[in-house]
């Protein structure tokens, strides 16, 4: 998709590529041929500028079809490059005014519960996001109604638009201040699919009638060395002869 407009949030989709591929074939309930099912879990993209990483996972599930992929930001297609509910089958909500998606998350985690619904919400939000005065009434509010349904999924890459994560907001350690606020808080390598396998396991099952987070710290454009070290990776231009070494590189690493 990236290839077809030659730029976009590339960094960010290569970093997240793992932590997705655990939530849609790992994790999550749903119904690929069936995506407003009433038993499903839930998935928010808060960032929605992630769009294209959820985009690949979509299409591997089967509930967006592959021939679309040419279209990826192109007018009238149902893949913009920031996520839109009234858009894309599957998109849950409409992300990238950032901050905004946990609240979203709590209410529908809420709404669950006063159905009866057993299903969960996952709530994938960025570092940046942390930063957000919004973000954390939302982490009380969560902790205020024992939403055990609610599972936020922290994109840590240490890389906002101005710069590093950590040269803002958050020289905490995260974990210990989640904990603080009243969740069952993890912190995991978020490109190591074993941890997080672990670690989705771990919150699904946690006893506690509290909200659940796990903290994934990812590396922006895992896996493409000649990406990786680049010094402003928020948004990147790949030139036309290197999404094929790109491509090159992905098919050796790709697991037999």
């Amino acid at each position: 998709m990236g290839e077809v407009q030659g730029q976009g949030y590339i960094g960010q989709a290569l970093g997240a590529a793992d932590l997705l591929a655990v939530t849609h074939f790992h994790a999550m309930t749903y119904r690929p041929e069936e995506p407003e099912w009433e038993g499903r879990d839930r998935f928010y993209l808060s960032i929605g500028h992630y769009a294209i990483a959820l985009y690949a996972a979509m299409i591997e599930a089967g509930i967006l079809p592959e021939d679309e992929i040419a279209t990826y930001g192109m007018d009238d297609s149902r893949m913009p490059m920031s996520g839109m509910a009234s858009y894309t089958p599957g998109m849950e909500i409409t992300g990238g005014s950032l901050g905004h998606g946990l609240g979203i998350a709590v209410g529908a985690a809420m709404g669950l519960k006063r159905k009866g619904n057993p299903a969960f919400v996952y709530n994938m939000l960025s570092d940046g996001e942390l930063g957000e005065g919004s973000t954390w009434e939302a982490v009380m509010s969560a902790v205020q109604w024992k939403l055990d349904n609610l599972i936020a999924v922290v994109d840590f890459n240490n890389q906002q638009a101005d710069g590093p994560t950590r040269e803002a907001l958050a020289r905490t350690p995260e974990a210990a201040k989640w904990e603080a606020f009243g969740w069952h808080a993890q912190e995991v390598d978020g490109n190591d699919l074993d941890a997080l396998v672990a670690a989705f396991d771990t919150a699904r099952r946690h006893e506690g009638a509290r909200p659940r987070v796990i903290i994934c710290n990812t590396k922006m454009c895992k896996g493409i060395p000649f990406l990786e070290e680049r010094e402003i990776t928020h948004f990147i231009r790949v030139e036309p002869d290197e999404w094929q070494k790109a491509l090159a590189i992905l098919d050796e690493e790709k697991p037999q």
